[in-house]
């Protein structure tokens, strides 16, 4: 009966472990995000984010690029090597709660050379031993620190989720604003054929004696604006193609393009789904909440250097002069023993160290809370931005069109003698500046919904 109670006592001490359980700390969460639009279902859960990446961006080249990156980019290799070394240190800790045997074997042959007194003297010796020490994890110290470790590698998983977020999300707006620079570049040759048409016009009714040389030189102005325009847009167009192939892991180089910047539509209201759903879905607060589980975990190492310390140790093996004899009876030997440490006095090192983990774990759910805060600001500020940015885009598309209509206005007014060039000059101007403006805006409204599906914690999933 002694012998049971016993064993129940120390199945009872290998279960218990000092510090907290981890319990998520109180968030307060919105019912509904600020910026979205009325016509939205605000009880829907449906989400943007549960989108796969290569079903929200249906352009093959993009596509291409972004499988690219994801295998060779740096950020996200470097993100995956951290997760070995999380692997690597939840090993190393887990093995803490088990015994460690180790196995040896010696042969030892010497000879004493002829002394006043005796003679030579040879003697030899041969053992082999097997050992154990093991540490007794009663107060859970062990368990502590593999459930930290744990929670380590998980939030290193949800970290290179997020690298996988932000890099989805940087490849896509990086080539809309690649195709965006494309389009500003076909809107400059364009107006540049077109003044430089103008320009001979201009020439021939000032050879006839119909147009002042004041008029060649108003059109020549126009000429060389829109040509100024073409090297600024090379050098941006290549830099932003190297600026990609760094994101794909490549060197500097040529980046296939695949629909231009108006074919790649999306739709006019995207469901968000509910604020409640962000916590699991962003992988970034996911990191940051299992970096706060590590942190809670470790309070319990730190208190259960409080306990004495319990350490069993045994060894047995075989010794003897002659290796014929060796493993008989008589050269067997074996020990078996316990030992237990209790700190006494170590100057405040233990308070001290139970203060600083908790300490921590304070700052870990400070700045858990904080990455909540941040995700329901970011997905607020691409809620409003979508809808202002397509708002905008369909007024500076009716001023583009207005301005069309001004400058071939001002061009019949001109031809027919009616007004001057300065008309026509300042009509091509506004109607230039805003073509580019307009483009602009349309790529603007492209950002704003990939800023809007990363903000929602979308692009990780594969």
């Amino acid at each position: 009966m002694i012998r049971k109670s016993w064993i129940v006592f120390v199945i009872f001490l290998a279960g218990c472990a000092v510090g907290p359980n981890y319990k998520r700390p109180q968030v307060v969460v919105p019912d509904v995000y600020r910026g979205l639009p009325a016509d939205v279902d605000k009880t829907s859960t449906a989400s943007l984010a549960d989108e796969k990446w290569w079903m929200l961006f249906q352009d093959e080249q993009l596509q291409s690029l972004i499988r690219t990156a994801l295998a060779d980019n740096y950020d996200v290799r470097i993100a995956a090597a951290r997760m070995l070394q999380a692997q690597a240190v939840l090993g190393i800790t887990r093995a803490d709660q088990l015994p460690t045997i180790t196995g040896g074997a010696a042969a030892i042959n010497q000879r004493f050379p002829r002394t006043k007194t005796f003679p030579p003297i040879e003697t030899s010796s041969n053992s082999v031993n097997l050992s154990m020490v093991w540490e007794l994890d009663f107060w859970g110290k062990f368990r502590r620190a593999t459930e930290a470790a744990r929670a380590q590698l998980l939030a290193s998983e949800w970290a290179k989720r997020a690298v996988i977020t932000s890099l989805v999300r940087n490849v896509a707006a990086a080539y809309f604003q690649l195709r965006e620079l494309d389009l500003e570049m076909e809107i400059s040759r364009h107006a540049l054929a077109s003044r430089q048409d103008s320009l001979r016009l201009v020439k021939i009714r000032n050879s006839g004696g119909v147009a002042p040389m004041l008029d060649v030189r108003q059109s020549e102005q126009l000429v060389y604006q829109a040509a100024g325009a073409i090297p600024d847009l090379e050098r941006r167009i290549e830099q932003q193609e190297n600026f990609i192939s760094i994101l794909i892991g490549k060197n500097p180089q040529a980046i296939p393009r695949g629909k231009t910047l108006l074919e790649s539509t999306f739709p006019p209201v995207v469901p968000p789904g509910l604020p409640s759903s962000l916590l699991e879905r962003r992988a970034d607060i996911q990191a940051a909440e299992q970096s706060l589980t590590a942190a809670n975990a470790r309070i319990g190492v730190a208190k259960a250097a409080y306990f004495p310390q319990i350490t069993l140790t045994a060894a047995a093996g075989y010794q003897s002069s002659a290796l014929t004899s060796l493993f008989s009876g008589p050269a067997g030997a074996w020990t078996f023993g316990g030992q237990l440490v209790q700190p006494i006095f170590e100057g405040g090192r233990i308070r001290s160290g139970v203060r600083l983990a908790e300490s921590q774990t304070e700052e870990f759910v400070l700045v858990y809370q904080q990455a909540i805060q941040e995700a329901f600001r970011e997905v607020s500020d691409a809620l409003v931005g979508y809808r202002k940015d397509q708002e905008f885009r369909e007024q500076q598309d009716l001023l583009t069109r207005s301005a069309q209509d001004a400058t071939a206005l001002s061009q019949s007014r001109y031809s027919g003698g009616v007004t001057s060039y300065l008309e026509v000059l300042d009509s091509d101007s506004r109607y230039f500046s805003a073509q580019l403006t307009l483009a602009q805006a349309q790529l603007n409204e492209r950002l704003s919904l990939v800023q809007l599906y990363g903000a929602l914690g979308g692009g990780w999933q594969q």
